[in-house]
Formats: structure tokens, sequence, C-alpha cells
């Protein structure tokens, strides 16, 4: 396929979210990173320097994807996961640790995180298998082997430690419902996580009654010629009594003393008002001052470079994970609904392009995509408001961090190349 033709079928709709989302992202790093030192755009030692130089690798790499075919990403999807899986194996040899965890590759001019490529080289592999076993998945060696492709790199990536990142490597599961994976699956992993939850607020004791009463009152319904099946009440009692007695020794023994307390915080499990307050101040200290930011932007925002509590530096890591309290506090609530706009439009514009593609390749692909951007999309505007417990994974297009803008790029454009080829029959 030809440039002009390849330019003339891209969806420039989402190039233009695409466009917008980087450039507010840039601003809001910039605003939270400028001093009167340095207020240089073009100084590339400073971090709104460094992010406008991978912001320039980012155009380079479309040009790239876009001029490859698109038969590419599909014949070397597997080559690709490889490399991405030998790399995560080699952190725990060469990697470089910051901020504790063991993440990175030293390169030099740059940190390249691996778990980033992963991500879009996970997604191509699902979409490989997916496309290639030519089946709705209802066989049970089909499923595991779906889910092993994205177990792989999750596993690799939680000892490091990584939780928040191995965490979307399960929303690619998505794809597999989508293809055909049946919905029960979907109810087992909600009921464990609700488990999992209830049984940290309420206690072991508390969750085995309610499950016992609840069996108990399926029996008395059957007796009335319902037709529940016993056998599998009795075995999912059973299980999740079971696994209801393991969340404490897992919470206390796997989780860090960080992750107990995020959870801790979250869930509200310190009664007292005064003692909660005061780990909302220091356990919590991230989104407390997040929070406060937001609030005091108001509806209009203080204006751009304005920010009290930007410039003040409240808030720890606020030109990555916590960027989003930049728009809240300069932009206000006009800015904040903007960007979740944005990304709800785009999102919305690639479910419409999956949808339409005729290779199922490119439509599971495409659905690797939607699923990656939506989880970071949700997870980290949710902890930046206090919604959800603080997990560490950026805003796509926004936070700061080269490898993450460059490989989200690279995620979302090979679906656009695939997207400009959607009208053959086979790629």
């Amino acid at each position: 396929m030809s440039g002009k033709s390849v330019l003339k079928r891209i969806d420039w709709l989402t190039v233009l979210f695409y466009l917008m989302l980087v450039l507010i992202g840039w601003l809001n790093i910039y605003s939270s990173t400028f001093t009167e030192a340095e207020p240089s755009i073009f100084n590339f030692s400073t971090l709104h320097g460094k992010q406008l130089f991978f912001i320039g690798a980012s155009v380079v790499a479309i040009i790239v994807i876009l001029a490859l075919e698109a038969s590419f990403f599909e014949r070397f999807s597997s080559v690709f996961y490889t490399i991405s899986i030998v790399l995560l194996v080699g952190l725990f040899l060469f990697g470089k640790t910051i901020a504790g965890a063991t993440s990175w590759y030293n390169l030099g001019f740059f940190n390249l995180q691996p778990s980033e490529l992963a991500k879009v080289t996970t997604a191509l592999a699902l979409a490989k298998y997916l496309s290639d076993i030519q089946t709705d998945i209802k066989r049970r060696k089909d499923q595991l082997y779906s889910f092993l492709i994205i177990l792989i790199p999750a596993i690799l990536i939680v000892p490091q430690p990584d939780p928040g990142s191995a965490l979307v490597f399960f929303a690619l599961s998505f794809v597999i419902f989508r293809e055909g994976l049946p919905l029960y699956y979907l109810g087992i992993a909600f009921l464990g996580v609700l488990v999992f939850v209830t049984t940290l607020m309420f206690g072991t004791i508390w969750v085995s009654i309610v499950i016992t009463l609840m069996i108990v009152l399926f029996f008395l319904l059957k007796k009335k010629r319902f037709k529940i099946p016993v056998m599998p009440l009795i075995t999912f009692a059973v299980v999740a009594i079971l696994f209801s007695l393991s969340v404490n020794f897992v919470f206390n023994n796997v989780f860090e003393q960080r992750h107990r307390d995020r959870f801790s915080l979250w869930l509200r499990l310190e009664k007292d008002p005064a003692k909660l307050e005061q780990i909302r101040k220091t356990i919590g200290y991230n989104t407390y001052q997040s929070e406060k930011a937001i609030e005091s932007g108001g509806f209009f925002g203080k204006g751009f470079l304005e920010g009290t509590r930007t410039k003040g530096d409240f808030v720890p890591e606020q030109h990555t994970d916590y960027i989003f309290s930049t728009v809240g506090e300069e932009w206000g609530f006009v800015g904040t609904a903007t960007v979740v706009l944005l990304f709800t439009l785009m999102l919305l514009r690639l479910v419409y392009l999956a949808e339409r593609q005729k290779n199922s390749f490119s439509r599971m692909y495409g659905y690797g995509v939607i699923s990656i951007l939506l989880i970071h999309y949700f997870i980290n505007i949710g902890m930046v408001i206090g919604v959800l417990p603080t997990i560490g994974i950026p805003l796509p297009f926004f936070s700061y961090g080269g490898s993450g803008l460059l490989f989200f790029t690279i995620l979302l454009f090979v679906f656009l190349k695939l997207d400009t080829n959607r009208l053959k029959e086979g790629i």
C-alpha cells in the first residue's frame, strides 16, 4: 500500500484524539516540572525537554509503522513476544532499580521499561493465537494457552516488584471473552475479588457464615423445584471458604507493607475517624495531596503555570502517575472533564474501528489495545481522585515517561495501520 493510500485511509479522528492528549499531557508535564531557572522548552536535560524528545521519537515510530506492511505485525508477533519475555527475564540480572522496582534497563540516554513493550507484544501474540485456532474458544486447551500468553509476562513482572503493570495484562482477558469465552469465568473472577475484599473488611468467619446461609437458601429453593444443581453449589462454597481462609495469610505475608497500607486506606479498615485522617495524610499522602490539588482548582482552574500546589511540589511524582492532579488544579473541572471526554471518545472510536475489521487478527488486536488503554485510564484517574487504591500505573499519552509514551504510541498506531488494510480478506 502506497504512502498516500495509507494517509488517505488512516482514521484521522483517532489520530486527532491522540495528538490532543499528547499535547495537553506535555503542557501539564511542563507546568508540573517548570522552574524559573530552566524556562526553556527545548532544554533536553529537563523532564519536559526529555518528554518532548520522546514525542519526536514517537513521531518517528509512527512513520515507520505506517511504512511497514500490515502483514509484518501478524507474521512476527510470536518473535516480538519472545523477545519481550527474554527482556523481562533479563531484568533479574541486568535491571536498574528505580524507586524500589527493578523494571528498567539503563541504555545510557534513557531507561527502557520492557513491561511497556510486553503490553504491545502480548496483545499481538494473543490476537495471533486466537485468530489461528479459528474457534469460539470453548476447548479447555485453547483457554489454557490463551491465559498462559497473558500470565507469563504478568508473573515475570510481579516480583520486580511492579504489581500495577502486572495487573494491566489481565485486562487482555476481555479479548478472550469477546471471542467467545463463557461468561461464568468472569463471574468466578468477580466472586473471587468480592470474597477477597469482604474477608479483609469483615473477616473469614462472617464471610463463611454468609456463604453457608446462601447455600442453605439454595437447597430450600431446590426443594421448591427450582433447577439449581447441588454439587456445583457445594464445590463453590468449599472453594470460596478455603479462599477466604487464605486471604489474611496472603495479605500479611505476600503483600508488601506499602500495598497493605494502601488497601487499608482504600477499604477504610481503620474505624477511628481521627486515625483514618492521619493515615490519609501519611500512608495516603500522595492521594491526599492530589485530591486537595484538584479541589483547589474549582470550576475553571487557577490557570496555566499558576497552580500553587503544583509549584509547591505538594504532590510527589506529579509529572508521572499523578499528572491528572495538575490538570485539576490549573484547568479545573473544565480541564478534567475535557481530558475524560477525549479518552472516552477515543476508546469508543477504537471499539467502532475494531468491530469493522474484516480480519480476525486485526479485530482481536484492536480489542487488546482497547483493554490496555481502558484499564490504564480507569485505574490512574480512579487512584488520583481517591476512589481506587494507589497502584502506580501511568495515564496513557499523558504521564511523563519515554518508554510509556513510545510504546503506547506503537500500541495504538499498529492497530491504526491494520485498520488501513481492513478491506482485504487476509493479511
